[in-house]
C-alpha cells in the first residue's frame, strides 16, 4: 500500500522542515506532495532547496488561495493507493498514521478521520470557543449527511483513492472540510455507501499568537457550505 501525503502549506518556515523530516519517519511507502500557497516568510526558498529530493513532489501557486484550494492542486499528483492530508504545522502528530490507516489495511474502512474530540489521546487545553464552533459545525454537517462524526473539521482525513475520483472540490478555503464530507457522504463504492470511520488522535494546538490562521470568518463561511454542498448540489 503507497501512502500519497498531501501537505497544503502558508508562511510555515517555522515548522515545514520538520513536519517533512517527521512525515519520512513514518514507517509506509509513501510520496510527500507539498504545495505552498503563496507564502511570503521564508517558505518558498526552503521548497526551492528541497527540489531534488526524490520522495518530494512540490508545486507551487502564484496567488495565495487557500488550503481548500492547496489540496486540489495537490490531489491532481497523486499516485498512491491511499491519500492522506496533513497540515504543515505541528498541530497533529505523523507519529500516529498508523492508528489513521488501521481501519484501511484491515478492510473495514474507505475513508477515515481523526477526531481531536473522541478522547483517550492527549490534547492541548485552550480555545474553548473555538471547540463550541467545531462541534456545532459538525452537528450542522451531521445534521444534513446523517453521518455522527465528532470532528469534521479535523485535519486528518484519509481516503483510498478511488474514494476521490471523480469528486471535485470548489472550495478555496477550510470550505473544504464540510464540502468533502458532504460528498464522500453520498459517495458509493460498487454501489455501496462508503465506509467512514473516526479514530481518536493527539492535537497540539496553536493559538493565534503561534500562527493559527482559522478565524470566525470561516467558521460563519463552513455554514453556508454546508447548506450548499448537501442541498445544492
Amino acid at each position: 500500500m503507497k501512502l500519497s501525503v498531501v501537505i497544503p502549506i502558508f508562511n510555515e518556515e517555522e515548522t515545514l522542515l520538520d513536519i517533512i523530516e517527521r512525515v519520512r519517519a513514518t514507517p509506509f511507502e509513501k510520496e510527500i506532495i507539498l504545495v505552498d500557497d503563496c507564502s511570503q516568510d521564508g517558505t518558498r526558498a526552503i521548497l526551492k532547496e528541497l527540489e531534488g529530493d526524490e520522495d518530494l513532489s512540490i508545486h507551487y501557486h502564484s496567488v495565495n488561495q487557500g488550503k481548500g484550494a492547496a489540496l486540489r492542486t495537490g490531489f491532481k499528483h497523486i499516485t498512491g493507493d491511499v491519500v492522506l492530508v496533513q497540515d504543515a504545522d505541528l498541530e497533529y502528530d505523523p507519529g500516529e498514521y498508523p492508528l489513521l490507516l488501521e481501519p484501511i489495511k484491515n478492510g473495514l474502512a474507505d475513508v477515515v478521520y481523526g477526531s481531536r474530540f473522541k478522547g483517550s489521546r492527549m490534547s492541548r487545553v485552550h480555545l474553548f470557543w473555538h471547540q463550541m464552533a467545531n462541534n456545532f459545525l459538525t452537528l450542522v454537517s451531521n445534521m444534513f449527511t446523517n453521518l455522527n462524526l465528532t470532528d469534521m473539521e479535523t485535519c486528518y482525513k484519509v481516503f483510498k483513492t478511488e474514494v476521490l475520483e471523480g469528486i471535485e472540490t470548489k472550495s478555496n478555503r477550510f470550505g473544504f472540510e464540510p464540502e468533502i464530507t458532504a460528498k464522500i457522504a453520498r459517495k458509493r463504492l460498487n454501489g455501496k455507501r462508503v465506509r467512514i470511520y473516526e479514530v481518536p488522535i493527539s492535537y497540539y494546538g496553536r493559538d493565534y499568537a503561534e500562527g493559527k490562521k482559522i478565524g470566525w470568518k470561516d467558521g460563519v463561511a463552513a455554514l453556508w457550505h454546508i447548506v450548499r454542498y448537501n442541498v445544492f448540489s
